[in-house]
């Protein structure tokens, strides 16, 4: 297939890799990407040394010192440029996120049009990182409370979203004043050394030192350099619940923050009075969009008895016409999954699935053919399935989707919460009072409640994360750089005496 856009994002070599904002790196070590696509080997990037993170450490820190000593709306303006820069390769970024990830190119597209969308955002943010005024009850004295930055950002993104979560941390950590070390998945590491390529000649057009972006490579046990490191006062980290525990406890036992945007078990109710074509979009793209891959993905749809039956009827003939092939094509609706391990997970879940009594309407399996060579691409598949089920409570990243009934809408409420997790949840209805319960108190207990609208596609004007076992963090819009920063209350006193608060009187 024709790979320029490799080459206009500057990654024509095999073996490319960076520790800090503009030197390259070579250990001697590399991780090997492998398209989902058709299993071809696209590069090598080099796995980031114990020596070269101390070294990209210390560029961070130096970076910052000179950092956040430019006036935010400053630092809003180099966002702004990285957006302009973003809006020039998009279709080439786009290409290579869908390539190296799997989803479809209208999803690659899209995911950069996210990242472009939040330099946006924080760009506008730059200039209302507003803090309060209190009126003190000494007299002559004011309060007040103002936000500092951080200092180094540690960012741990996950191989679905493999530039735009980035960019939900970084961006609005770059107005705020840090500056970020990422540690890509080992999955998708030239999504990362692209975005970098792309920032580098930015960050030098503007004279800002190398150190306020930077990535690290490799697995785990890099992301362990930063989760240890009392140098990086705050860790945000994207992937599953397992790996967020570990990121939790270790970052607490040094008293540091985190950002924690984990598993996602999320349910569509749909009522009576629900508009059927509203449903079946929503539904379908939500279950089987980036191959069941996201974290917002549908896994549950919960379905009133009365209605039952039509959405059943009307999910079997959909899927009978989705198209599963390269995701650069664009006729296409489902790309692979990204790597055969992933495939393993899937197979096996749909056996879990057989033996706890989950009746498949859809069968799933693997596709084959001269056109998936990669072995990666898979059968979206449907299961009618009890809520208690193992494998439903179990949040499996694949097109699997499970379909059950309720009888009332607190049952229905009562069924969605049931399950670990607590990201993303819908709820399809025409009836006021239905929606008012959905989103009351008592309603859903998830991050994220939409009602008319899949569990899939937030907008970046919101704050994005949920509870629970999802890690409670949010990230992306609202107040939500404020995790970015830290709050100081100032007291000015600018009369001649030293008034104690509370009235005490301490006299000599």
């Amino acid at each position: 297939m024709n790979t320029d856009f490799l080459k206009a994002l500057g990654l024509a070599e095999v073996n490319a890799g960076t520790s800090t904002g503009l030197k390259s790196s070579n250990s001697g070590d590399y991780i090997a990407s492998y398209s989902p696509v058709d299993g071809k080997l696209i590069g090598k990037v080099s796995v980031t040394t114990r020596e070269e993170y101390e070294a990209t450490v210390a560029t961070a820190q130096a970076a910052f010192q000179e950092w956040r000593m430019l006036p935010a709306p400053k630092r809003g303006e180099v966002v702004r440029q990285y957006g302009e820069a973003l809006r020039k390769y998009k279709e080439p970024l786009g290409k290579l996120v869908s390539y190296e990830m799997g989803k479809s190119l209208q999803e690659g597209y899209g995911e950069v049009q996210e990242m472009i969308d939040i330099c946006d955002f924080a760009v506008g943010l730059s200039r209302q990182l507003y803090g309060l005024t209190m009126h003190s009850e000494r007299p002559l004295h004011r309060m007040y409370e103002q936000w500092h930055p951080l200092g180094i950002v540690g960012i741990i993104s996950a191989f679905n979203f493999p530039v735009a979560v980035w960019s939900w941390n970084s961006m609005i950590a770059l107005i705020c004043g840090d500056v970020s070390i990422w540690k890509a998945s080992e999955k998708t590491p030239l999504c990362s050394v692209a975005c970098q390529n792309i920032f580098k000649d930015v960050l030098k057009a503007n004279d800002v030192p190398e150190g306020v972006s930077c990535i690290i490579n490799g697995d785990y046990r890099v992301g362990e350099y930063m989760t240890k490191d009392t140098r990086v006062p705050l860790v945000s980290a994207t992937g599953s619940t397992r790996m967020g525990k570990i990121v939790a406890q270790e970052v607490a036992g040094r008293l540091g923050r985190t950002i924690l945007e984990l598993g996602g078990n999320n349910a569509i109710i749909v009522t009576p009075s629900a508009n059927m074509d509203v449903v079946l979009t929503g539904a379908v793209f939500g279950a089987v969009g980036t191959a069941g891959q996201r974290c917002t993905t549908t896994r549950r749809l919960i379905v009133h008895d009365e209605v039952y039956d039509t959405v059943k009827n009307n999910l079997v003939k959909a899927y009978g016409q989705l198209r599963i092939g390269n995701p650069l094509d664009q006729n296409n609706h489902v790309g692979p999954l990204i790597d055969k391990d992933a495939v393993n997970m899937y197979l096996s879940a749909i056996e879990k699935a057989k033996a706890q009594g989950a009746t498949f309407i859809v069968e799933g399996g693997v596709v084959e053919g001269t056109d998936y060579e990669s072995g990666c691409y898979v059968k979206p598949c449907i299961a009618e399935a009890k809520n208690e089920m193992a494998i439903v409570q179990h949040e499996t990243f694949a097109p699997i989707l499970y379909l059950m009934k309720y009888s009332d809408i607190e049952e229905a409420i009562s069924m969605q919460n049931a399950v670990p997790q607590g990201l993303s949840s819908a709820l399809m209805t025409m009836n006021m009072q239905e929606m008012e319960n959905f989103l009351s108190a008592a309603g859903s207990d998830c991050g994220i409640a939409n009602v008319n609208i899949g569990t899939s596609g937030a907008e970046i004007g919101g704050a994005f994360g949920g509870e629970k076992e999802t890690g409670g963090g949010r990230e992306s819009g609202s107040d939500s750089w404020k995790a970015y920063m830290r709050r100081q209350t100032n007291t000015i006193n600018y009369s001649k005496e030293v008034p104690l608060a509370q009235g005490i009187k301490f006299d000599f």
